[in-house]
């Protein structure tokens, strides 16, 4: 991930590095299926909250499968679609603390339950709390509202200008809506601090610019691997720059 280059090149690098270390250098085949074992916890690259109240932003984005460019698919109309990563990230440390990956045809809110879920665990075993959620209109639904609530969690999802009545539903959703029709965007924006859900927007960007945009595996399973491993990679980089204050900048 650090390096942004493939099996054969790691392999490659590392026999330039057995000149100067003597180890024993696996080939390309082996370095892919021990990274294709890797199994890594989100709450172990988490850096502790020591009892803080946490707000978490979702979001997803999508990440190339092959590094050919827009032009091939324009011109010789060949597809082969994306990955879709979905996040949720703190308010804290700007860390993942719930991911998953999909093709391109899962829709954000079906991730939704999953990801909060995921955050409420790994930010708890870490230490904190869970207290708000942020998240934009492709979230807005009754499920995901009655999903913050069973968690006691305070829904910043934007409600969508074409969201129908809301006055004689049950669903938590409804004070939410009248809330944000009564306020106003600006208000409600300033009210529930909004503006933190661009966390999850930054998060694509830096773990993109680092560690490329495109995915290298062929095989879907490992796809969603790989592309979970660059966000963990990520987390990691944060905990141990938080600790000794210098390997992010030399990466900057």
């Amino acid at each position: 991930m650090l390096l942004n280059i493939d099996y054969r090149g790691l392999e490659g690098f590392l026999r330039g590095l057995f000149r100067l270390i003597h180890f024993d250098v696996p080939d390309y085949t082996t370095i892919c299926r021990r990274v294709n074992k890797l199994s890594i916890e989100i709450k172990k690259t988490l850096i502790p909250y020591k009892g803080k109240e946490v707000v978490i932003s979702l979001d997803s984005s999508g990440a190339k499968v092959a590094n050919r460019g827009e032009w091939m698919r324009q011109k010789w109309k060949v597809r082969r679609g994306w990955i879709k990563v979905h996040i949720s990230v703190d308010d804290q440390n700007k860390q993942v603390v719930g991911i998953e990956a999909t093709d391109e045809s899962i829709s954000d809110t079906k991730e939704f339950e999953n990801l909060v879920e995921q955050s409420v665990e790994n930010v708890e075993a870490a230490g904190g709390k869970v207290v708000q959620a942020n998240a934009d209109g492709a979230y807005d639904s009754n499920d995901n509202f009655k999903t913050l609530e069973s968690h006691d969690i305070t829904p910043a999802i934007k409600i969508r200008e074409n969201e129908g009545p809301t006055y004689r539903s049950k669903n938590p959703r409804k004070g939410y809506a009248r809330e944000f029709r009564e306020l106003g965007y600006d208000s409600w924006r300033d009210r529930y601090k909004y503006g933190k859900r661009w966390y999850s927007e930054g998060t694509f960007s830096a773990v993109k610019r680092k560690f490329g945009e495109f995915i290298r595996a062929t095989k879907v399973k490992n796809m969603f691997h790989e592309v979970k491993l660059k966000y963990f990679f990520y987390n990691a980089i944060i905990k141990y720059d938080a600790i000794h204050g210098s390997f992010l900048a030399c990466l900057i």
